[in-house]
C-alpha cells in the first residue's frame, strides 16, 4: 500500500482533490481487496448529503443550482446563518402551532390536561393547548351511544336469562342509550364506560325482576320496567360519578327460553282454564248465596209480619172483649141477646137452610127442598 496515510492507499494530489470535494478516492491497483469487496460508504459524503436535503427543505438549493441567494454552497454552515436560524424558527413555530391549536366543533366539548392531569374543559370554537405542557380531548357530548344486554352479548350466551319472582326464567333483551354530560368525569372516572353500563344496568334489571310476576313482564309491565330500569341505572351511575346520562331503555325482546317454550304454553292454557273454572265456580256460589241470603231475608220478614199480625189480633180481640165486658156490666140481659144473635149469625150464616113457618102443615115430608134450591142463592137467614 503506498504512502499508508489514508484508508484508501497513498494519498496523491488528485485523491487529496477528490476527497475534499466529498467523493471517494478511486481504488490504487495495489488494492485489489477493497476494489473488489463491498463499497462502504464515506461519512464525509453521507454528511454532505444530509446537508444538501436540508437545505432543500429549508428552501436553499443544492450545489448544482450554484450558490446564489446568499446561502453558502458546499460546507456544513448554511444551517448556522441567520436566514437558516429564522427558517428554523418559523418552521418549529409552524410545528408548535399545529400542535397547539385545535377546533371543538358545537356538538364536542374538549378536556385539558396540563401535564397530564386535569385543567379544564373547553367549549366549541377555536382554542389553544400551549404544546408540550397543555393536551387536549376531545369528546362528543351530544352522540347517542347504544349497549345491548341480552342473550349473545358481551360473549356470554345466557346473561339474558333471568329468574322472575314466581320463580319461571324469563329471556330479556333490551338496550341502554346514553350520552355524556361530563367528558371530565367520564375519562377519568371510568376506566371501561361500555362494561360499567353493561354491569350496571344488568344487576338492575336482574333486581326488578326477581320482585316482579313473569305474566305482568311478559304483557302489560313492559313499559313500567323500562321506566324503573333507567331510574335505577342513572342512580347508579351518578354513584360513580360516571359523568353519564342515561336518555332510555328500550325493552327489545321478554320472553320465556326457546327451550321451554312449549311447555310454558301449556302450562299458561292450564292456568287460563283453572281461572275459567274458578270464575265459574264463584258466579254460582255468589249466585247461589244471594238466592240463599234473599230467601232467609224473606222468612224473616214474613216470620216478622205473622207475629206482629197474632199480637195486633190478639189484642184487638182483647180490646173488644174489654168493651164487650163494660157493656154487659152496663145491661147484662140485652148484652147476652145480642152476643146470642151475633153467635148464631155467624154459625148459620155460612149454611144453607130452609126456615118453615107453622109446624110443617101441608108440606110433603119427603120433598127433596134443598136440592131446590140454587147453589148460587145467598144463604141468608128468610123465608123462601
Amino acid at each position: 500500500m503506498a504512502g499508508g496515510n489514508g484508508p484508501w492507499g497513498g494519498n496523491g494530489p488528485e485523491d487529496d482533490d477528490k476527497k475534499a470535494e466529498g467523493r471517494r478516492p478511486e481504488p490504487r491497483n495495489g488494492d485489489n481487496r477493497r476494489a473488489q469487496g463491498p463499497q462502504i460508504p464515506d461519512l464525509d459524503e453521507v454528511f454532505r448529503k444530509g446537508q444538501e436535503r436540508l437545505r432543500v427543505i429549508m428552501g436553499g438549493r443544492g450545489n448544482g443550482g450554484g450558490g446564489g441567494g446568499g446561502q453558502p454552497s458546499g460546507d456544513g454552515n448554511w444551517f448556522f446563518t441567520r436566514q437558516g436560524i429564522i427558517s428554523a424558527v418559523i418552521g418549529l413555530a409552524l410545528v408548535w402551532s399545529y400542535l397547539s391549536f385545535y377546533t371543538v366543533k358545537p356538538e364536542e366539548k374538549a378536556v385539558e390536561l396540563f401535564l397530564g392531569k386535569f385543567y379544564q374543559v373547553k367549549a366549541d370554537g377555536l382554542n389553544v393547548a400551549p404544546w408540550p405542557l397543555v393536551s387536549a380531548v376531545i369528546v362528543n357530548t351530544s352522540q347517542q351511544r347504544t349497549t345491548d344486554i341480552g342473550t349473545g352479548t358481551g360473549g356470554d350466551l345466557d346473561n339474558g336469562l333471568m329468574l322472575t319472582g314466581d320463580q319461571n326464567i324469563v329471556d330479556i333483551e333490551f338496550q341502554v342509550v346514553w350520552n355524556i354530560n361530563d367528558p371530565a368525569k367520564f375519562l377519568f372516572n371510568l376506566k371501561d364506560p361500555e362494561d360499567t353500563i353493561r354491569a350496571v344496568a344488568e344487576s338492575a334489571v336482574r333486581d326488578i325482576v326477581a320482585r316482579s310476576q313473569l305474566a305482568p313482564i311478559l304483557n302489560k309491565n313492559r313499559g313500567e320496567v323500562e321506566n324503573s330500569l333507567t331510574t335505577e341505572v342513572q342512580s347508579t351511575l351518578d354513584s360513580y360519578d360516571s359523568g353519564i346520562s342515561v336518555v332510555r331503555v328500550n325493552l327489545l325482546k321478554s320472553d320465556v327460553p326457546a327451550e321451554v317454550a312449549d311447555s310454558f304454553r301449556a302450562v299458561q292454557a292450564a292456568q287460563q282454564e283453572r281461572d275459567r273454572l274458578q270464575k265459574e265456580a264463584n258466579a254460582y256460589a255468589n249466585k247461589v248465596t244471594a238466592a240463599a241470603r234473599g230467601q232467609a231475608a224473606q222468612t224473616g220478614q214474613e216470620a216478622q209480619a205473622y207475629a206482629a199480625r197474632v199480637v195486633n189480633e190478639a189484642q184487638g180481640d182483647a180490646s173488644r172483649f174489654l168493651s164487650v165486658y163494660a157493656e154487659y156490666v152496663k145491661a147484662p140481659e140485652v148484652t147476652r141477646k145480642r152476643m146470642y144473635l151475633e153467635t148464631m149469625e155467624q154459625v148459620l150464616g155460612g149454611a144453607n137452610k130452609v126456615i118453615m113457618d107453622g109446624a110443617g102443615q101441608g108440606a110433603v115430608p119427603y120433598l127433596p127442598l134443598n136440592s131446590l134450591i140454587p147453589p148460587s142463592a145467598p144463604a141468608a137467614g128468610g123465608t123462601n
